[in-house]
């Protein structure tokens, strides 16, 4: 089973942050984590995935332009997305910077493509999804690392 893992960075602290989540992807049996910028995805991706975990950088309290405009061409799949897992993480400059605002945009996307939202387990926040400021940290991702695994988790029972 496949998860997406889509994401824009432009410093590189969000691309660590998603690479930790498939890392969590990884390590539930039969899972296989995909990871790609919002350059390099397909709408192939989309369909041929379980489940997407979709993270951006706090841009004024938004997910980035990049993330956004995936998310506008490629609407004329979202009936395909439906009952589908969809969970999210973001980075910030700044511990007031915007992090829960970002990740309710990008779930307001995931939810209008029809998908199943999940934030991450009580054993990291029990909020939103997972989220760091600045470099994520040795906490962060053990976090991340506990969402990408609870979205292959869930994908998983919502496909047995």
């Amino acid at each position: 089973m496949q998860i997406l893992v889509l994401y824009f960075s432009k410093g590189g602290n969000t691309r660590r942050l998603a690479e930790a989540i498939a890392k969590g992807v990884e390590s539930v049996e039969g899972c296989r984590a995909v990871l790609k910028t919002t350059d390099e995805v397909s709408k192939d991706d989309f369909v041929a995935s379980a489940g997407i975990v979709a993270g951006s950088p706090v841009y004024f309290g938004s997910m980035a332009a990049p993330l956004k405009k995936v998310f506008d061409d490629f609407v004329g799949i979202r009936k395909k997305m439906e009952g589908k897992v969809g969970a999210v993480f973001t980075t910030s400059g700044d511990p007031t910077g915007g992090k829960e605002t970002t990740m309710m945009s990008i779930i307001q996307a995931l939810l209008i493509y029809g998908m199943v939202i999940v934030g991450d387990p009580m054993s990291a926040t029990g909020h939103y999804g997972t989220a760091c400021v600045g470099a994520p940290d040795a906490n962060a991702r053990d976090n991340a690392e506990k969402l990408g695994r609870r979205v292959a988790e869930v994908a998983g029972k919502l496909n047995a």
